[in-house]
């Protein structure tokens, strides 16, 4: 299976890796406009609607199946070699078409679903340093040291920046 994957796509095989790709982007990353049927009517239109919808359930299942295992190339050709073998399972050709869709797409669906399973702030990045006071209204605060903590936090794609300073440091600090 492995190296007739790297042959190029047949035409029949088109419609499929198209129907792949539908299945990720209504699944995977939230594109609310592909639908059953704009799938059905761009990649299959002579195939009846039932038929159609037994294709896409199928799919559907493998896709999902893949991704929920985030299934490395060995994994990915046991699996689908078992599909094969599997009554009612898939073709060869199918097979092939799915290992070619999940090499180019494996890291993309894999942190969409990271993405989508994040409930909270996610930090980005963060910096730290400590400085020493040189200038102040009471001689007492002087040389005394003050923590910087900068943090980039992400929550829904959107970045965010806070500062925190810690002042009170000196009994902390201190041996």
């Amino acid at each position: 299976m492995a190296a007739s994957a790297e042959h190029p796509l047949l035409e029949p095989a088109k419609p499929l890796l198209g129907l792949l790709n539908g299945i990720a982007q209504a699944t995977f990353y939230g594109n609310i406009e592909i639908t059953e049927e704009l799938l059905r009517e761009q990649l299959y239109p002579e195939t009846a609607s039932q038929e159609f919808g037994v294709l896409l359930t199928k799919m559907k299942g493998i896709v999902k199946s893949i991704a929920s295992a985030d299934m490395d190339s060995n994994q990915l050709e046991a699996f689908l070699t078992a599909q094969t073998k599997k009554p009612g399972g898939i073709t060869t050709d199918h097979a092939i078409v799915i290992a070619k869709f999940w090499k180019n797409q494996r890291a993309k669906i894999h942190e969409s679903l990271i993405n989508q399973s994040k409930w909270e702030n996610s930090l980005k990045n963060i910096s730290w340093r400590v400085d020493l006071k040189t200038q102040s209204r009471h001689i007492d605060q002087m040389n005394s040291p003050v923590a910087i903590v900068e943090m980039e936090l992400e929550k829904n794609g959107q970045l965010q920046y806070h500062n925190i300073m810690a002042e009170d440091l000196h009994r902390n600090l201190s041996f």
